[in-house]
Order: structure tokens, then C-alpha cells, then sequence
């Protein structure tokens, strides 16, 4: 039975992380970091039919974009521990980055080791002008991860009626 088109979803390696394309069975610990208000306290929680949505429609990016998010697992372990994207929001030419570490992971670091990587996939193998960080003001710790990444404040706008904070870095 044919499903549809097939993607390659690009996987990246650190040093102790790897991203790689979404699966089914990553969807539990993705609803679940939606639904806590801990870890959704910038940018509102979702029920689980909300957060199959964003799941899909995060995995759909790569087939109408050839960018999306991935699954952040850790190499040791093969445990999940969050999400990274690199994708087009609607019509945007400009690239903008996102990235979820899963509560029971905070503070060890692997958004900034993921998103370095993913940085660096952007910048040198899809030689991306730009990228772009949107950042709900008050969320400090990816407005860290940004700013170790070299990304500057560019402007406030806004998201879904939410302050959002435009973090932006240019090829060199």
C-alpha cells in the first residue's frame, strides 16, 4: 500500500545528541510537554488533539518545505528528550529555529548542543542567509540559548496574540 510521498529527513549527530525524523511513538512525550504548565507556561498548553496537530503538521514541514522539526534523542540512553526545528513559517523566506527540551532534561544543556547543530546544518549545508529565533518575552533560558548561539535582538512582534521577541543571525 503506498502512503505518500517518501522524505529524507536529514539526522545530525553531537557529541552526545542525535536529531532525527518524528515517529508515532515519539507523540506521548510531545503531548505530554504540551499539556504541563510548566513547560508551556510561554506559549499556552495544549490538549492531546491540539498537540497531534502541531506534531503533524511539524513532521508535514519537510514535505512542503524540505525543513521541519526533529526528535531529539540522547545517543547514551535513546531516550527522547525534546524537539528541534529549522523550518518556514507560512511564506517566510527566512528561516526560524525552535527547540522544546522535555522537563525531566532542563538545564543540561541540549537545547544549545542541538541547536548549535542545527545552526550549523542551516548555515553550511542549506546555505541559509539568515535565521530567525522567535522567542516569548520573559522565557530567559531560550533567550540564553539564543544569544550563546550569536543571535541578536532584531524586534517585538507577535505570535498568535502572544509578545514575542525576534532573535536573528546572518551567515558569515
Amino acid at each position: 500500500m503506498n502512503h505518500g510521498p517518501t522524505i529524507s529527513v536529514p539526522h545530525l549527530h553531537t557529541e552526545r545528541l542525535t536529531l532525527r525524523e518524528y515517529r508515532v511513538e515519539d507523540f506521548d512525550l510531545f503531548a505530554d510537554h504540551l499539556s504541563h504548565p510548566e513547560s508551556s507556561a510561554h506559549l499556552g498548553s495544549a490538549d492531546r488533539e491540539t498537540a497531534w496537530r502541531i506534531f503533524s503538521s511539524h513532521a508535514g514541514l519537510w514535505l512542503l518545505h524540505g525543513a521541519g522539526w526533529w526528535s531529539i534523542v540522547d545517543r547514551q540512553s535513546g531516550q527522547l528528550v525534546g524537539s528541534m526545528g529549522a523550518f518556514f513559517r507560512g511564506e517566510s523566506t527566512v528561516m526560524e529555529m525552535g527547540w522544546n527540551t522535555y522537563r525531566a532534561f532542563w538545564g543540561k544543556g541540549i537545547a544549545n548542543e542541538a541547536a548549535a547543530a542545527v545552526l550549523h546544518h542551516a548555515f553550511e549545508v542549506r546555505r541559509e542567509p539568515k535565521v530567525r529565533a522567535l522567542i516569548a518575552s520573559g522565557n530567559e533560558s531560550s533567550r540564553r540559548v539564543a544569544e550563546r548561539l550569536g543571535m541578536t535582538y532584531e524586534m517585538e512582534t507577535t505570535l498568535n496574540g502572544t509578545r514575542i521577541d525576534s532573535y536573528m543571525r546572518e551567515r558569515t
